[in-house]
């Protein structure tokens, strides 16, 4: 199911708040994500909020001041909450209901606009929260030319294996160490083991990685032994959000035979505050990336022609590094590469629809990313092991150094955005971490001894 376009959508819709009306903000009224803060003067239990412009909508307070009296009473009781858990296990209907009142709530020729002090934190005030308390984490392989890149370096002859056309390949990856926007991330630790060594070594890893990645929250859940059909894919997700599935590549390498990854993902996952709903993005829905003819269709469970016709997403997601040098000496962030979401060769539906296709349950607040999203162009490779190849070829930053993966001080910051003619932009943030090195650990390198 396809959110329709309505008046939510109107490109002439402007706000009461002055900065949601800013042609380059990435929260205009058009966009209403939802998030969770809370106030980093205050102390106390965090609320869901919507952002707006430079502000944050409390939604706590708008119940507080009886401005949601008219919502269904399951609804304003999640609008309390302190997380988006409820809100999104109640389904399409509430999310929907709620984004329609905040709309005329929040649009510019609205009489009876709440006191401004009351139900607005500046964003700059605030700290921004997971979401949603994240039962379960599974990261996807969704893009062709990705899995293609990263095949050639390790098999340049055969560099897709024989399943990938047929299956959404995924891994379950670490809900517990999945962190906020911002959080510093530090270096792993891990064995590894390079051709020339006999038996691996532990120490820092020095491989160490992103991936530029999309994600998205499901709403609705389903029983234990149930599968989701492709066609009601879509009534299970609330919304997306950025991700940046952080990798140490040599930890990796050493490990990910026969089970595939393990230490070199799960030590951190950072993602977006704001989770964009997919009803905010029915007007950049496209068709899903179209396969070459001598590819093989889809197996049936995973085949649909509204997934095939609108099961796209015209969003642009971008990566971009600043150095600890590169602070010092006040320049801005350098883009390293920039790639659309609509060319993965999985949709979010059938990602879905594969997971459950088991009977596999899956929860409201569970993630679900898309793995690296990469174009066939250059350019367009979200990770450095694509664009390094492997770290043979590095990258010149502008104070002259040099990057094959990444360094302490080194800040990852990615970006997305959708646009599309005859409608107002709508953006995702930022998701963003800065790798550190913990200086008073006391773990050494040692020598892994063979038996």
């Amino acid at each position: 199911m396809n959110r329709p376009i309505n008046h939510t959508h109107d490109p002439k819709l402007r706000s009461w708040i002055e900065s949601a009306n800013d042609k380059e903000t990435d929260f205009p009224i058009q966009n209403l994500p939802f998030g969770v803060f809370s106030h980093q003067n205050r102390m106390g239990t965090p609320h869901i909020g919507v952002a707006i412009g430079r502000q944050i909508l409390d939604l706590f307070a708008c119940c507080q001041l009886g401005l949601f009296q008219e919502l269904p009473e399951p609804l304003t009781l999640a609008c309390r909450s302190s997380n988006l858990n409820e809100l999104m296990a109640l389904g399409t209907w509430a999310s929907s209901t709620l984004r329609d009142r905040l709309s005329q709530l929040l649009r510019l020729k609205n009489s009876q606009s709440p006191p401004e002090a009351n139900i607005l934190v500046p964003i700059a005030e605030a700290k921004l929260l997971l979401p949603a308390k994240i039962g379960d984490y599974t990261d996807f392989y969704a893009s062709i030319f990705h899995a293609t890149n990263v095949g050639q370096l390790f098999r340049p002859d055969n560099p897709l294996l024989p399943n990938y056309k047929y299956i959404p390949v995924g891994y379950h990856g670490r809900a517990s160490s999945i962190v906020p926007s911002g959080t510093r991330i530090k270096r792993p630790q891990g064995q590894q083991k390079n051709s020339q060594e006999s038996v691996p070594t532990f120490g820092d890893s020095r491989f160490l990685d992103y991936e530029m990645e999309v994600g998205f929250f499901v709403s609705s859940g389903n029983e234990l032994g149930r599968s989701i059909a492709i066609d009601q894919a879509e009534e299970h997700i609330f919304g997306l959000c950025l991700v940046n599935d952080w990798s140490a590549r040599d930890i990796q390498a050493w490990e990910y035979q026969p089970l595939g990854p393990f230490l070199g993902k799960s030590f951190a996952t950072t993602i977006s505050p704001w989770v964009v709903t997919l009803e905010a993005l029915a007007p950049f829905r496209c068709p899903a990336f179209v396969r070459p003819e001598a590819d093989p269709k889809p197996l049936k469970y995973l085949s649909s022609l509204l997934d095939a016709q609108l099961g796209g997403i015209n969003l642009t997601v971008e990566v971009l590094l600043s150095s600890a040098q590169m602070r010092e000496q006040e320049m801005l962030p350098v883009s390293l590469s920039k790639a659309s979401f609509q060319q993965m060769y999985w949709t979010i539906a059938q990602m879905l629809t594969h997971h459950t296709s088991n009977g596999c349950n899956l929860r409201s607040g569970d993630l679900l990313a898309s793995g690296t999203v990469s174009g066939a162009e250059s350019g367009s490779q979200g990770s450095l092991l694509e664009i390094t190849k492997r770290g043979s070829q590095p990258i010149k930053l502008p104070t002259d150094e040099m990057r094959s993966f990444l360094e302490d001080g080194d800040r990852v910051i990615l970006r997305g955005y959708c646009e599309q003619k005859g409608f107002a932009r709508v953006g995702f943030g930022e998701c963003r971490g800065e790798i550190y090195e913990d200086r008073l650990s006391t773990q050494t390198t040692e020598r892994v001894e063979s038996k």
